[in-house]
């Protein structure tokens, strides 16, 4: 009987270990999710904040703020980040310019609250640029901002940190290619050099890059800075293939499903329009207008990056810097348009943003301070985003108010053809508390009469805003 009960008690064991490993085998399964089929309430769900935010910081610093556009003695053309490629400057020179890359005047407080006091949402920083240079710790690379530069500290935990007090979203640009890596230079910075490439072998050596550098840098970020948006770039070059572009894409999502990535991830961009190319299924959540906002509304989701003077690094020698009347005016026309706009600033190897920057960016603060409403969390109108070369349209999302907005000082009274007041409703002008007289006809539309006071009291402003309870008045 002993025997039996022994016999018993190891079959019994034999099948709880048996159930058990296909258990774990099946717990261990990674199910396979095909991010290019997602439904079209679940991208809404989590393009929502974005599309809410309407306005955010493009930040581009890294080792190329050390020559600022100089290379002996001479200031070298084109924009900042650029000059190891249009300068042609070796690799061992331009590691000497890493180990200058001190800023010591990094304050990541004081650049997240200057996010917040300008009224922006998120923010971009690139993680790395062309030049291949990591402003983060890497463990895939010593070639980093912590291990590389006299620093030694990392400016990407830093930062993240500090918009995460101050509610700003976080994310981070980073280039596919890589001037720096060897297998990655392939039809870029294989030229610099005067070498020919060769496409056959320069695609084997970037698939090795690909998937042993690129992927494990990416998962870094991911991993350690949570970031909501991955800003991708450099997916021009012949050697990176559509193929990788959608793998990248499944590969990022894969790693945090709610994340928003660019359509640089893949090769539909066409130009610096920014819109995918037609007759092709491209990888990526929005379009990427650059230095130029579109022409008219798109019913795709977009964002519009552009500078405040010529360049995205920083450049010693550029002052053309736009003014901060041109710059709200421009966020106004994109949010009319139904897109997001990243404006960029190009910090100094010391770890400042540029006076000038700063100076606009309070002003637009300060507008948005009072007319934000306008902006954020607004949809474009159905048929019209626009009246005359003056007047932009915005609609509350989900509601039935309306934004008019006129980029020119008013009189005593102006018009609006695109938009109906709802019936004994009023209208206001914001930064005025008192409600407006105003009338419609359907000859005439949607005519408001303006007191002096109103004026008086709102003051000189880069745009004014009126606030209307009503309809889109259709074709």
């Amino acid at each position: 009987m002993k025997n039996a009960y022994y016999l018993i008690a190891v079959l019994s064991l034999l099948i709880f270990s048996c159930s058990t490993q296909k258990n774990t085998e099946q717990e261990n399964e990674i199910e396979v999710v095909d991010y290019a089929q997602e439904s079209s309430e679940d991208f809404n769900n989590r393009m929502e904040w974005w599309r809410d935010a309407r306005f955010g910081m493009f930040i581009h610093w890294g080792v190329y703020a050390v020559p600022a556009g100089n290379y002996n003695g001479k200031e070298v053309g084109g924009i900042g980040e650029w000059i190891m490629y249009n300068a042609k400057i070796p690799h061992a020179t331009y590691e000497k310019f890493a180990k200058k890359f001190n800023p010591i005047k990094f304050d990541a407080d004081e650049w997240a609250l200057t996010m917040k006091k300008a009224g922006m949402k998120y923010v971009v920083i690139t993680s790395k640029h062309h030049d291949g240079f990591a402003m983060w710790d890497s463990e895939v690379s010593d070639y980093d901002i912590v291990d590389f530069a006299p620093y030694g500290k990392d400016v990407l935990k830093a930062l993240s940190e500090a918009c995460k007090k101050q509610g700003i979203k976080f994310g981070v640009y980073h280039s596919i290619i890589d001037w720096h890596h060897p297998d990655a230079q392939a039809d870029t910075y294989t030229r610099i050099e005067g070498n020919k490439p060769d496409p056959e072998i320069n695609a084997k050596e970037f698939a090795q890059y690909f998937e042993h550098y690129l992927k494990p840098q990416i998962k870094e970020l991911i991993d350690n800075y949570d970031p909501a948006i991955m800003w991708f770039d450099g997916e021009w070059e012949d050697v990176f293939t559509h193929e990788q572009g959608l793998a990248l894409y499944q590969y990022v999502r894969s790693l945090k499903p709610d994340i928003i990535i660019n359509n640089r991830v893949d090769k539909g961009r066409k130009g610096m329009q920014g819109m995918n190319k037609e007759g092709n299924t491209y990888a990526g959540d929005f379009g990427t207008p650059e230095q130029e906002i579109l022409e008219s509304a798109s019913a795709l989701d977009w964002e519009s990056c552009m500078t405040m003077n010529n360049t995205w690094g920083f450049k010693l020698n550029d002052h053309n810097w736009k003014s901060g009347e041109q710059l709200t005016h421009n966020l106004i026309d994109v949010a009319a348009k139904g897109g997001n706009y990243l404006l960029n600033v190009g910090p100094t190897a010391e770890g400042e943003i540029p006076m000038p920057s700063v100076e606009r960016l309070a002003q637009m603060g300060n507008w948005l301070a009072v007319n934000g409403e306008a902006i954020y969390e607004t949809e474009k109108l159905k048929n019209h985003y626009k009246q005359g070369a003056h007047i932009r349209f915005t609609k509350k999302k989900g509601q039935g108010r309306y934004y008019a907005i006129t980029l020119q000082a008013p009189e005593n009274e102006i018009t609006f053809k695109h938009v109906r007041a709802n019936e004994h409703s009023s209208i206001y002008m914001l930064g005025y508390d008192q409600p407006l007289p105003w009338t419609h006809t359907e000859h005439e539309g949607l005519k408001i009469s303006i007191p002096q006071s109103a004026l008086e009291s709102v003051g000189h402003t880069f745009a004014w805003v009126f606030k209307i309870q009503g309809t889109e008045v259709d074709d």
